[in-house]
Order: structure tokens, then sequence, then C-alpha cells
């Protein structure tokens, strides 16, 4: 325990129990982290007893002094956090500059409206159609409307003498010359608004109409475009569209939590359809609880912010927040947890986007944090920065095969993936044997080449798995120099080695996290190069059924060609060449390989047409 820490335990002591706001600072005494409490001194006391998590221990290891506030009620004290995380922004609260919000398509509200994309709002009458998480669809989205309603580009509108270039190419109709009228151009407008809010099936049938007409004029080059707008159309019809009937204005609020950070997702329903889409992604120091509450309070505080009629939430905040939006709106939103199928849907689509943001930050920087909660929790000798996985892939003992993943930080490092044929078990279902193996050929290997070893190794499976590789451990001698643990599917049991009973972590643990993406992601290896393996002998069988085509002859073919179909794909004389047979033997492959495939996809379409047709 450093000196630093049992200072602030001491001071933390002497804070009153009555309501107020604590302030952390680190060394440069900047404010990293403000919280609110009911009492200060049972709040601050307790980020210095007991076990603690992973972001806890980050902000207390960071904070160099602490300081309290004193207000009369627990409200004061909601409001004046709330003030000063928007003067000082904390590193370690939520903040809203982090905010990324998804793009949206603009039609303006003009006598001849532009059609663009943009992530502003203006309240001008302008339309807005989206938003869109897929940027490309908002591109294909614009691309498609001025190829095919030619709209005016310009930012301005201004009378000109002679029309721009986009006039010359068909794809402005020059208003600015005066070359089409008000009535003309609103035309295209509404064909444009009825490609974006999805009714566009009559419009299909109008592109498959005039391509159609430009084919039979032989004028190709046009019909290829409108053979492009129909392949562009199906693209947009598989984007999803987030629509209802309800006119009232709702909120749908969600958030994950990883770590030290935390993610939080809006969607703003008005008028029957998504207008706004965000995220927020923060490290977050304080308690689950409080995090919610705390967000609440700076959306809604910003200046010019929409307060909706329902606001849905994963959980109630508390009678605190309600007076918030009494005192600062006016009014308060009927706050509710979502109980029906359609607003349960868009809740889960909130907290979808938000763990998928978690994820895609976590991929980027690593996941530290998290390995130390598991050296913690699986008292490790030092981080698990370099993790090797192993499992075991075979069907009913035939092409055993054993992979190896790496993980360096949190994050797969695909260079130093592997496979394993495994020999030791002679055809039959041994997993015990087959780790034993695998674990002896890669690190022999790399002790006698004087590599690095890595800082953990994790089997798929439990105590008899983990058992095998100690086994092999211990005879290299590496028994005590690196850690071994195993994760067995049943209950998602650790089991490390030695040991009598297994490590259980809660659902959703950093920790078990990391363990379960690497167990995941060294089956998925191991059971994808099984597959090949069995594909390649299913393919070998076929060649050796024909006269005159025996084994070695087929391994020849299949490694020069690839497949059947990159055999069926040459010449009976290059066939004949490279598998040295006679030319009449190359022949009747072809023909052989000709019925087998052809039998393959009668067999394929008649799979497809039942699924099909049950309806």
């Amino acid at each position: 325990m450093s000196d630093r820490f049992k200072a602030l335990k001491a001071k933390v002591k002497t804070f009153p129990t009555s309501p107020g706001v604590y302030v952390m600072r680190d060394e440069g005494g900047t404010i990293i982290y403000v919280g609110k409490a009911k009492s200060l001194k049972a709040r601050t006391s307790s980020y210095f007893t007991g076990e603690k998590d992973i972001k806890t221990r980050f902000l207390v290891e960071r904070a160099a002094d602490i300081e309290a506030i004193l207000t009369s009620t627990e409200y004061e004290a909601l409001v004046l956090e709330n003030n000063l995380i928007k003067r000082h922004s904390p590193r370690y609260n939520i903040n809203l500059k982090d905010g990324k919000t998804y793009p949206v398509i603009r039609i303006t509200n003009e006598k001849f409206p532009r059609v663009f994309r943009t992530r502003r709002i203006v309240k001008d009458g302008s339309q807005y159609f989206g938003p869109y998480p897929n940027i490309k669809a908002v591109d294909l989205y614009i691309e498609l409307i001025h190829k095919l309603f030619p709209l005016r580009r310009c930012r301005i509108l201004k009378k000109r003498e002679s029309p721009c270039l986009y006039h010359h190419i068909g794809r402005c109709p020059a208003p600015c010359v005066g070359k089409i009228s008000p009535e003309e151009y609103a035309k295209s407008i509404r064909k444009a608004r009825a490609l974006l809010t999805g009714r566009n099936a009559g419009f299909r049938k109008e592109l498959e109409k005039r391509m159609k007409e430009e084919s039979a004029r032989l004028a190709f080059e046009k019909a290829a475009e409108y053979r492009d707008a129909l392949k562009s159309l199906e693209i947009l019809d598989a984007e999803p569209n987030v629509m209802d009937f309800k006119q009232e204005s709702r909120d749908y609020i969600d958030y994950v939590a990883s770590g030290r950070y935390v993610v939080f997702g809006v969607i703003q329903m008005r008028g029957g359809q998504v207008s706004g889409r965000e995220l927020y992604v923060n490290e977050y120091a304080g308690i689950p609880s409080e995090a919610l509450p705390e967000f609440l309070l700076q959306y809604y505080a910003e200046t010019g912010r929409e307060q909706p009629s329902r606001l849905f939430l994963p959980e109630h905040p508390g009678d605190l927040l309600e007076r918030f939006f009494q005192e600062s709106k006016g009014e308060t939103p009927r706050i509710e947890i979502p109980a029906e199928k359609r607003d349960t849907a868009v809740q889960a689509m909130v907290r979808q986007n938000a763990g998928a943001e978690l994820d895609r930050r976590i991929r980027e920087e690593g996941d530290r944090p998290a390995l130390e909660e598991l050296q913690r929790v699986l008292n490790l000798p030092r981080l698990p920065r370099r993790i090797e996985g192993f499992d075991i892939a075979q069907l009913h003992g035939k092409h055993t095969v054993a992979s190896l993943i790496t993980f360096l930080d949190g994050r797969p490092d695909r260079a130093g993936y592997r496979h394993f044929k495994i020999r030791s078990t002679g055809g039959e279902v041994d997993d015990y044997k087959a780790i034993a193996e695998a674990v002896a050929r890669r690190y022999q290997r790399l002790m006698n080449e004087e590599k690095p070893l890595p800082d953990l190794i994790l089997v798929d499976g439990g105590k008899g798995q983990v058992s095998a590789a100690l086994g092999v451990l211990t005879s290299l001698g590496l028994d005590g120099q690196i850690s071994l643990a195993g994760l067995a599917k049943r209950d998602e049991e650790i089991w490390l080695a030695r040991a009598k009973t297994p490590v259980n972590l809660p659902e959703g643990d950093p920790a078990l996290r990391v363990l379960q993406h690497v167990r995941d992601e060294t089956h998925r290896f191991a059971t994808g190069h099984n597959q090949r393996l069995r594909s390649k002998d299913i393919t070998l069988s076929t060649l050796e059924g024909v006269p005159g085509i025996g084994p070695s002859r087929s391994a020849k073919l299949i490694k020069t060609y690839k497949s059947l179909d990159g055999i069926y794909a040459q010449s009976a004389q290059d066939i004949a060449k490279t598998a040295g047979v006679a030319i009449h033997v190359a022949e009747t492959l072809h023909h052989f390989l000709e019925k087998a495939l052809e039998s393959r996809s009668v067999g394929k379409e008649a799979r497809d047409g039942s699924v099909h047709g049950r309806g």
C-alpha cells in the first residue's frame, strides 16, 4: 500500500456524512473525476476498502488528492456535479464531446431544392432522411438521385447567362438560366423523396421498362446505367430502416460497459421515423448506477436539445432526474422501460450499436484493463500480454488437427496462427493425446529456436485437457515459466494447473470475455482447417473412382488445379499431361467430372427449392 493511498484513505475518514460532491485531482492538480454522494464519508471511503473492479483501481491509482464540497440536499449535489463536469470536463466522467453522429440526407426548403449529405440538422423546413450508419449507402442514394433525377448542385442559386458543366452532361436541369419550371423540377423532387422513403416498387418497374427499351434500341450504355441503378436499389433495400406510425416524440437510450469504458447510444424517433442516432464513448470511473443519470443530465442540459414526450431507458434513473427535468425544462418526459415489442426492438438496436462501438474501440486499442483483471483473478505472476490458445478438431478420429492462435494485448495476432496435423492419435478420438502432441511440438520448437514464450496458454477444455498440457510443460522444464489454463464450455469454468476446483466468473466479466474471445477464435481456426481437409478427402476419393487415376495422380491434379471445377476447366490434353496418363483416360476423367458436377448442381437446386418451398 503506497503512502499516497494511505494519505487519501485517512483524509476521506474525516469527511462528513452529509450530501455533497467530491473532486479527485491528479499530481498536476487537474480534476480527473467528479462524483456526488448522499453521504460523502461513506461514498469516498468505498474507494479505499475491499476488492475493486478495474475502473475503480484505475482511478485511485491516478488520484493524488480528493476534496469534498458540502451541499444541503442530494438534489443540490446532483446539480453541482453536473455544473462541475460541464465546466472542467474531467477525463473519467461522461463527456458528450466524444459523440458520433450518423449522416442524413437533406432536401432543402427552397424553390429549387438541393439534395445532399450532412450531419447537421437545420430547422428551416428542410426534410431529412436517415440517419444512415453505412456511409456508403448515403453516397449510393445521392449518386442514384443525381443520376436519375437531375437536380441543381450549386450551394447558392444565382442567375447565370449560361449553364454549368453539370447541365451539359445531363446532371442538372439548369434552373439558373430558366430552363426548367418549379413545377417540373418538383416532379423530380417527389421521385427522389419516394426513393428515400422506400416507396420504390413502381419506380423499380419504370427502371426495368427503360432498361429494356434502351436495350431494344441497341443503346447498351444507357441500358447498363439503368441496370446499375436496379442493382443499387437492391443494395439500398437491404439497409435497415426504422419506422413506425407513432407520431409522438421518443428517445431510446442504452449503454454498455467493459473495463474502464462505457458507451452510450441514443436513437431519436420523431414523426414515426428515426431522426437521430448518436454514440458517446467515455473512459468512465463511476459506478454503473451513476453513469445513466450523469449522461442524461448532460445530454438534455445542452442548449437547443429537444426533450421527448417519452423516454425509454434500460432502468429508471431515480426521482432526482425527474425533478431536474421539471425545474430546467418545465415538464418531465414519461420515463419508461420498454415493454411493447416495437419499443424493445428499438432499444435492442441502441444497445447493439453501442456494443459494436465498444468492441471497435477495444480492437483498436487493445484491452489492457481486462488483461490486468485476468492477471488478478487468476493470480498470474505477470500480465498475460501474449496468450496462445489450442483447440482440437476431428471427425470420428479422422483428420485430427490442432489449431494454435496468438493474442497480443487482447487482440488477435494472426502472424502467430499455426495448424498441426496430429499423428499420435492413430485414428482414435483422444483429445488429451492430441493436446499433448500440439503443445509438445509448439514449445519444443520455440525452445530449440530460442524464441520468446507466451505469458499464458489457454486450452479449450477442462481439467483433463489442462493436465495433459501440464504434463508436457513439466517434461520440457517449462512448468512455472508459462501460466496454463483451460476454459470448459460447460458453465464457462476456468481450470488452472493442479487446481481442484474451477474459477467461475460472472457472464460479461472483462477477464472472462478475453478468454472466451481466445477460445472462440481457436475453435474457428481449428474447425475451418478440419473442414478443408475433409473436403479435399472427398475430392480425392471422387477422382480415384476413375479407372487409371490412382491416389498419386489424384493428389497431383488437386495440387495443380485446386478443385474438381478447376480440373474440369482444363482440356483433356492438359489433364493428360499433368497426370501423366493416356489421352483416353483424361477424356474419361473429363466426362466423369461433367456428370459429377452436373449432379452436384442439380442436388443444390433441389435443396434450395425445398428450402424456399416451405414458405
